[in-house]
């Protein structure tokens, strides 16, 4: 070998540790290094078969970890109980050792290769204690082509110096699976965290109330039961529905919504149940309902307490039974479908007011989840307003950021209108406001201009309307008459196209313009045909 007639011993030793430690330096991860170091050391100093054994806890003894030119039998082979031969011996005192003549030494065992796949000739062998803080935590092994005295300790030598090396290694590895498990353990604890918070359902809040709501909601969604939310308006019901619907094992079904304070009640029993064609005026073609629509999902069924009292029996029976009829049709229809009603109203004052009935209220709520109100959840301000600043941003392509004391003053407000009121302040700083940083007296500014109207400050019979958010479209007397909804007429068509060229398309900001919700806007755009 070239190494042989052009290098002294000494240098090649010298050489193999300066490789050794360049191997260190670039292998991507332990096994490919360890295993570069053994097939180093057998390349430069003919130390062949050179493996290193670590304490395999199973078994309460030594094994073959890493390895350069055993067969897949020797492998198997090689493992030793701690004191057993010259490598248990070694593991266990912790001292070096080398054997000049195997076959003239008793002690030496022979297990991992058989006699006859060695060289003819003394063969010799050499195993060093692999370290870490002085502690002893394997063996690094081989046997050396020659059996020079003088040659089989300078082997010896760069046998404890690769030792060394494995050993930090060995350590760095330890270290890396102890943070990359502290990792995943705190990753884990994150997810579960946002889990339990409801975030990744996009409910976004820390607060206590809103915890305990959503725990109810999760547990909730484990059965099929009929689910009831009461909640001020603005308090996210719907995203919670969306989240029992996600959350549970109807989420690969249709989740389907209607808003029963948003479609006049003689046109509502078709929009849940479906129609058969020349039913009425204007069914020139059959319909399926909401019901239909959400076979096998869930049917979100908000402002339930906005439904007249005939109706109410018709759902009633729906609930019962499992079955609907289209309006004009004679069939029944099979539905499975997993109701989660909302309401902003007492359902228990309206049943004592003879506005609702006692047995569809009972039907309904089977499992009751409070949803909290903005001025309950403490902490959750502040947060949610980052994340609204942050879409609105996106949006309309500012960079506007919040000032603590801006924050602050967010927070300390009571906010009548909930979440959506939140919303629509931030949207109307990022728009409004010409500089980059939104101060407290911006909010000042901005809230002044927010109507002071609370639940408590309406008159009685206009309670149940603004409650539902139509914004004064119509107006339900307290007394239980039905709602004289406006009706969408062909003269609405010119101030909604406006709305729309103004909003350059964004229906969300067009609504807002006309001071309906985006369920009513769109309920109008399909009845005047609008795209």
């Amino acid at each position: 070998m070239q190494y042989e007639t052009d290098l002294s011993v000494d240098e090649r030793c010298a050489e193999t540790v300066l490789e050794c430690a360049k191997i260190i330096g670039r292998a991507p991860e332990p096994k490919q290094t360890i295993e570069a170091i053994l097939g180093l050391i057998a390349d430069r100093l003919r130390l062949e078969k050179g493996r290193v054994l670590l304490h395999d806890d199973v078994a309460d003894g030594l094994r073959i970890r890493f390895n350069h030119g055993l067969s897949d039998d020797e492998l198997k082979r090689g493992s030793y109980s701690i004191g057993e031969g010259i490598t248990g011996r070694v593991m266990s005192t912790g001292q070096l050792a080398i054997v000049p003549d195997i076959d003239a030494d008793p002690t030496y065992l022979g297990r991992v290769s058989a006699r006859e796949t060695l060289p003819a000739g003394k063969v010799a062998y050499i195993a060093v204690p692999i370290l870490q803080h002085d502690n002893v935590i394997g063996v690094l092994a081989a046997h050396p082509r020659h059996p020079d005295t003088s040659k089989l300790k300078k082997s010896l030598y760069v046998m404890q110096v690769c030792g060394a090396m494995i050993g930090q290694v060995l350590q760095i590895e330890g270290l890396v699976k102890q943070r990359t498990a502290s990792l995943a353990s705190e990753c884990e604890e994150l997810k579960e965290s946002l889990r339990s918070a409801g975030q990744v359902y996009g409910i976004l809040g820390q607060s206590d109330p809103l915890r305990q709501a959503v725990g109810k909601a999760l547990r909730a969604s484990k059965s099929s039961a009929t689910v009831l939310m009461v909640g001020e308006s603005g308090c996210g019901k719907e995203r919670f529905a969306r989240m029992i619907h996600l959350a549970s094992n109807r989420r690969d079904s249709p989740f389907v919504c209607i808003n029963c304070a948003a479609i006049p009640q003689e046109l509502l029993e078709s929009e849940l149940f479906g129609h058969e064609k020349g039913s009425f005026t204007g069914a020139t073609a059959s319909r399926t309902g909401k019901f239909e629509q959400a076979n096998r999902g869930t049917l979100f069924l908000d402002e339930i307490g906005d439904m007249s009292v005939d109706l109410q029996a018709k759902l009633l029976r729906a609930l019962q039974e499992k079955k609907v009829t289209r309006l004009g049709g004679t069939a029944e229809i099979d539905t499975d479908v997993r109701i989660v009603a909302a309401t902003n109203c007492d359902l228990e004052e309206a049943v004592k007011q003879g506005r609702f009935r006692l047995d569809l209220y009972f039907r309904l709520n089977v499992l009751q989840i409070h949803l909290p109100p903005l001025r309950e959840r403490t902490g959750d301000i502040k947060l949610l307003a980052l994340y609204f600043l942050n879409r609105e941003n996106q949006r309309y392509c500012r960079n506007t950021s919040l000032t603590a004391k801006a924050l602050d003053r967010l927070a300390s407000y009571n906010w009548p209108g909930n979440v959506r009121q939140l919303e629509n302040v931030i949207e109307r700083a990022v728009i409004m406001l010409d500089s980059d940083r939104i101060l407290a007296e911006d909010i000042d500014g901005i809230m002044e201009q927010e109507p002071d109207i609370g639940v408590d400050k309406l008159p009685r019979q206009l309670v149940p309307a603004m409650l539902n958010g139509n914004g004064g479209a119509g107006q339900t007397n307290w007394d239980g008459a039905a709602r004289p909804y406006q009706r969408v007429s062909d003269d609405d068509r010119e101030a909604i196209e406006t709305a729309l060229r103004k909003a350059r398309g964004n229906k969300t900001q067009a609504a807002k313009v006309l001071g309906l919700s985006s369920r009513q806007l769109q309920y109008r755009l399909e009845k005047l045909g609008i795209a």
